[in-house]
């Protein structure tokens, strides 16, 4: 085999698989790894609560792109080359044990971040990758008979026969400004899996409550979603929340993060069926107080807030309750409107779309269609997932192609 130099930038999870990849398939390659920060694989440290969320037990292609509101399609082959089972494989192999959970995410059997770092730090070092940190990429010139000089931070410049851009999302500005430079189109940034913020007196001081199913969706919208919704000081968040944020994403931007949500707390009951169940309930339960009778699997302390909000009274008992009025309660039980103000990001999962365009990469080998020696892996391109270790997986499976190929040459 050749002798390339490869330049990955970027030491997160995409740019150590990369990195790893590339070395194992091609032990004369010479493979230099830079990453800005002085802390690697930052954000698989924090993940999951700090237990690191790897990857998710969906092993068919068709499934697993579903779960990606940008990237889908360019994935669909990427994963019938590396999947979760590829990585749950890579993993053991190299003495991490994953562990799956009931909701399909999979962690490692230690239930900490530390040990995916440990791993990936152990096998990039006995791989031969050089791994710098606190130095970044500051500049690219591409040389006209191929490969590139590329101008770190620290003002050194350094030659390389293949750059690898491995250097996540949001915070990629400066390989997104190069990447343009070097030819490629750029899909704007904008967050993706974030919370809401609501301050509604139906919610307040209730944080911490959840719900197990609950219908989300953005008024006037298509976007909707299911799933656990969890009160939180500011507002909701949950799976719920994040999936519709990753779904709409550039919708709830363009909208400034100021729209109506409606909340169907009781997961996909309709509020005609809901209304039914409450009538039965007054039939069947006509002296007791509506505040204190929660005929359905909810908080008591949540269904005391949202019967409030429908106009019912702190001693009202059922019988009492008018027809209206039951109607009143079953929109507030499955068709609640709230205002949001704002978003936070979620913190184990900060996550945009947005990046380099999909069409300019080649998914076969991760190649830039338009800059040859040029790879991409990772959250700087437009691809992101929803929560639950699909963001994990694209860089798994995109950074493995990039090493692969970045070793050929």
């Amino acid at each position: 085999m050749s002798k390339p130099r490869v330049i990955i930038a970027g030491g997160g999870a995409a740019g150590f698989f990369a990195a790893i990849a590339c070395a194992e398939a091609n032990p004369s390659a010479e493979v230099l790894l830079f990453e800005a920060t002085s802390n690697p694989l930052a954000k698989v440290r924090v993940s999951g609560g700090g237990r690191c969320n790897v990857t998710h037990a969906c092993f068919e292609p068709r499934e697993l792109v579903k779960r990606y509101p940008r990237g889908g399609r360019e994935l669909l082959g990427a994963f019938s080359r590396w999947q979760p089972r590829d990585t749950i494989a890579w993993f053991e192999a190299r003495g991490v044990v994953l562990k799956t959970e009931d909701d399909g995410r999979m962690f490692p059997a230690t239930d900490s971040s530390a040990t995916i770092i440990e791993c990936l730090s152990r096998v990039a070092s006995s791989s031969g990758v050089k791994v710098r940190t606190s130095c970044g990429i500051k500049d690219v010139q591409p040389i006209a008979e191929g490969g590139f000089t590329v101008t770190l931070s620290s003002g050194e410049t350094i030659v390389s026969d293949r750059l690898l851009f491995a250097t996540g999302g949001g915070r990629a500005e400066g390989a997104l400004a190069l990447a343009k430079k070097l030819g490629h189109t750029i899909e704007p940034p904008v967050p993706s899996l974030f919370t809401f913020h609501i301050d509604d007196p139906r919610l307040r001081d209730l944080a911490g409550l959840s719900v197990e199913n609950a219908g989300v969706s953005v008024v006037s919208t298509k976007l909707r979603e299911q799933g656990p919704l969890l009160i939180t000081h500011w507002g909701l968040s949950g799976p719920a929340i994040l999936k519709l944020s990753a779904w709409g994403a550039r919708a709830l931007h363009a909208m400034d993060y100021k729209f109506t949500l409606s909340v169907n707390w009781l997961g996909t009951i309709s509020p005609d069926t809901a209304r039914a169940e409450l009538a039965t309930t007054r039939t069947a339960n006509a002296r007791k107080q509506v505040g204190t009778w929660n005929p359905f699997s909810m908080p008591q302390r949540l269904w005391e807030r949202l019967v409030a909000g429908a106009g019912v009274t702190p001693t009202m008992i059922w019988t009492s309750v008018s027809n209206q009025l039951l109607a009143a309660i079953a929109m507030q039980l499955s068709a609640g409107e709230y205002l949001v103000s704002g978003k936070s990001m979620n913190k184990e999962e900060f996550v945009t779309c947005g990046g380099v365009r999909l069409g300019e990469v080649d998914f076969k080998t991760m190649q830039s269609r338009v800059c040859p020696g040029l790879y991409f892996a990772g959250e700087v391109l437009d691809i992101d997932g929803v929560t639950g270790g699909f963001n994990f997986q694209a860089a798994w499976t995109t950074g493995w192609l990039a090493g692969q190929a970045m070793a050929i040459g």
